[in-house]
């Protein structure tokens, strides 16, 4: 075991050495950031993706000098996909802040509605919030000058998913499922909307339950709705077994699926009936833009492979990373006007803002499932 654990650190030091610019050691102290997301209940796998995306980030900080020569150290915070619990974490947040402590950041919450509760706190806070993948439209329509994302917001996505609907697999009449999240209703409307302005029929709409496991009821209505295409509004809790039902039945139209089902659990859990399911993504797979290097350094550091949204994870810190070393600056005020109107250089390329926290330029990208994996699908 001690020959084993030798091995990883030596492992660990050679991968990472060449991951981020030489330097020397933060000798400063320590700047903390929390990582909020889900760890345990239905989608602990998604808030460890993001975890370990930062946790990556933050050592490649560290081996070049840290921030500003401060050492970045990651707290998590779990918040169990529950708005109750992510609004009572604050307090820990403030306790560290009142004990002194020196928290800059908040990396989180993985859903919108998790987002939009602990935010009604967040905003009043001296701390930079970046979420890696919250959607919901309004969060940034609020007037909060201290938050950030990395992704693209539900009106973009509707409007790239409606596209590839109606051009790409030329559907006009589609069937609209989603789960009753704000998340799931909110991204539903909006791409109602998108689908009836390209001149497509929404032929049914079906709300389900978060986490639903069994839906005869719902197939039988989207059996009689006879749509050309399905669109599914939700979570990767979801979306395999509603996958598995529509198959099961005999239902072929051609599904995609929103970015809360980009996840390996998607293909894991359908039963094998995943292949030539779609997925819209706010990020591209690690395997398409991460290099193999990448991905063994994340494997040593947190002891699993990377998923899709490790990638989120990791780019809200060197979101935070640049606009600490834009501002010269571990002050969340200085910070946040460093990232308004300007430019961070990323995994994902170069990243601008507005003045509101959302991108100038967001992107979605479409995946397809082909032998059991996410294959991205150019279009």
């Amino acid at each position: 075991m001690m020959r084993r654990i030798l091995l990883l650190s030596i492992l660990l030091a050679l991968l990472l050495s060449g991951c981020g610019k030489s330097g020397k050691a933060p000798t400063k102290g320590d700047v903390i950031v929390y990582v909020a997301v889900p760890l345990s209940g239905f989608q602990a796998n998604g808030g460890q993706t993001v975890l370990g995306g930062v946790r990556l980030a933050a050592e490649e900080i560290n081996r070049s000098g840290g921030l500003l020569g401060y050492r970045v150290v990651v707290r998590q915070l779990d918040d169990e996909s529950d708005s109750d619990v992510a609004v009572a974490n604050v307090e820990q947040i403030k306790a560290a802040l009142a004990n002194g402590e020196r928290v800059i950041a908040v990396i989180g919450h993985l859903n919108s509605g998790q987002t939009l509760a602990a935010m009604a706190l967040y905003k009043d806070m001296p701390l930079i919030i970046i979420t890696p993948t919250a959607s919901e439209q309004s969060l940034t329509r609020r007037g909060y000058t201290n938050f950030f994302r990395v992704n693209a917001s539900d009106d973009v996505q509707a409007a790239v998913d409606a596209r590839f609907l109606t051009q790409h697999l030329n559907a006009t009449k589609i069937a609209v499922l989603h789960n009753d999240t704000e998340y799931g209703r909110g991204l539903a409307d909006a791409l109602v909307k998108e689908v009836q302005a390209d001149g497509a029929q929404v032929v049914t709409q079906i709300e389900v339950k978060e986490g639903q496991g069994k839906y005869d009821a719902e197939v039988a209505q989207v059996q009689a709705a006879a749509p050309d295409a399905i669109f599914y509004a939700g979570y990767e809790i979801e979306t395999p077994y509603l996958r598995y039902a529509l198959i099961k039945a005999g239902v072929s139209a051609p599904m995609l699926a929103s970015d809360g089902a980009f996840l390996a659990a998607t293909i894991d859990e359908s039963g094998g009936t995943a292949q030539g399911l779609y997925v819209s993504a706010f990020a591209p797979s690690p395997d398409n833009i991460a290099d193999p290097q990448w991905v063994e350094a994340y494997q040593v550091v947190n002891y699993r492979n990377p998923d899709t949204y490790s990638v989120n994870g990791y780019v809200a810190l060197q979101v935070l990373a640049g606009g600490v070393q834009k501002a010269k600056s571990l002050d969340a005020g200085k910070i946040a006007s460093a990232l308004h109107g300007g430019t961070v250089h990323t995994l994902l390329d170069d990243l601008t803002y507005k003045d509101n926290g959302d991108l100038t330029d967001p992107r979605i990208w479409i995946y397809q499932v082909q032998d059991d994996e996410f294959k991205q699908v150019n279009w």
